[in-house]
């Protein structure tokens, strides 16, 4: 059952009756935990916060894309890109066993939660989801690459968080998040030597 089924709102119009649901629906998202701590607070943060916080650093860091980017158009992509976590569920980065349904659980969200929207809109968003996922525009490695820093950042204020999950190195780690590197030269630099920092203190396991 969706939200809006528990509490249908008064009659609106076919329209926009869809999209005031599926509005409502998506506040599912900020029930989602991530695997991610807080660096203002002792919690892990939600999908809403991450979206909210991958727009930013789109907003900010634009300019060391190493492609010309739209960036209202690569903001649209992490909006939307965690939508699907609804049903699906988070998949943590280190999760290896997660991973291998995670393609098949999204997609099969995706065409559920698109799918409450009008037609027109739910074309749109699912295309930006498919766009974020496939990687194939500078706007959505750009994207993937903010959906990677984001985490270091955080992991480095918790002095490590989801490094220390048991079997993860710092070759791990880099490994996972070598796409920013097919954005951002000048980012992927900066987050290599953040990784190797947090080598050295010990708050990852040192790598081969």
């Amino acid at each position: 059952m969706t939200l809006p089924e528990r509490n249908p709102l008064p009659p609106v119009g076919g329209r926009l009756g869809a999209q005031f649901g599926f509005l409502i629906e998506i506040d599912r998202l900020k029930t989602v935990l991530r695997q991610s701590p807080l660096a203002a607070a002792e919690r892990r943060e939600n999908d809403a916060e991450h979206s909210w916080h991958l727009a930013m650093m789109v907003a900010v860091l634009a300019e060391y894309s190493d492609e010309p980017i739209d960036v209202g158009h690569t903001i649209q992509l992490v909006s939307v890109h965690d939508l699907v976590e609804i049903y699906a569920g988070d998949t943590p980065l280190y999760d290896d066993e997660g991973r291998e349904s995670q393609e098949e659980r999204e997609k099969a969200a995706a065409a559920k939660l698109f799918g409450l929207l009008p037609d027109d809109q739910a074309r749109r968003f699912r295309a930006l989801w498919d766009e974020f996922e496939a990687r194939e525009t500078a706007e959505a490695r750009f994207a993937k690459a903010m959906d990677r820093l984001q985490p270091l950042l955080l992991n480095w204020m918790a002095e490590g968080g989801t490094w220390r999950t048991p079997g993860v190195t710092a070759d791990t780690v880099r490994a996972r998040k070598s796409v920013i590197g097919g954005a951002s030269a000048e980012l992927w630099a900066a987050a290599q030597e953040i990784i190797a920092e947090g080598e050295r203190r010990g708050w990852v396991a040192p790598g081969t």
